[in-house]
């Protein structure tokens, strides 16, 4: 059974595993990687954990305003599937972002987890509703959205290229 779960050095293999699996790109949005982040190292992987989780209550309770926003990892018998993330402000990344490793797709744990992610954004952050955009061809993801209550708002040129952004009303 997959949990979501705040990110942990422990994980340091299976995180590489899942990274590996994915290659580097656009499609780790619910990691938040960026282009300097060094997770190959320990100390590296640790410094960046920290600086996910620097803000984040242990019990899992924001605690905005934060950088990063909440990060949740996919888990499921101490392998990394994917990762999620709601940030706590609206920016044209959108509230939230997520991504699942090529060989756990299929199985709803994105639309599981965006759920999740929602009722956080409702109960801890008191949002009424959420950006979450995806490029215009991920057909999956833009279901995953759509499943979850998303409204298309409009299909935006970004520098990656054509981006679909849809509300999603929180009841």
């Amino acid at each position: 059974m997959a949990e979501l779960m705040l990110p942990t050095t422990r994980l340091h293999a299976a995180f590489l595993d899942c990274h590996d699996e994915w290659g580097p790109g656009l499609h780790e949005d619910g990691f938040g990687l960026g282009p300097g982040d060094d997770i190959r190292s320990p100390d590296g992987f640790a410094a960046w954990v920290g600086e996910r989780v620097r803000f984040t209550h242990p019990a899992g309770t924001p605690c905005p305003p934060q950088r990063h926003g909440t990060p949740r990892w996919i888990v499921e018998d101490g392998r990394v599937l994917g990762g999620i993330a709601l940030r706590h402000w609206e920016s044209d990344l959108g509230h939230i972002g997520y991504g699942v490793r090529a060989s756990a797709r299929r199985r709803g744990l994105a639309s599981w987890a965006l759920g999740l992610m929602l009722v956080e954004a409702r109960t801890a952050l008191g949002l009424d509703r959420v950006l979450i955009p995806c490029l215009a061809g991920n057909v999956a993801s833009a279901r995953t959205i759509e499943r979850n209550g998303g409204l298309l708002e409009n299909i935006v040129e970004t520098d990656h290229g054509p981006v679909r952004r849809y509300w999603i009303t929180l009841a």
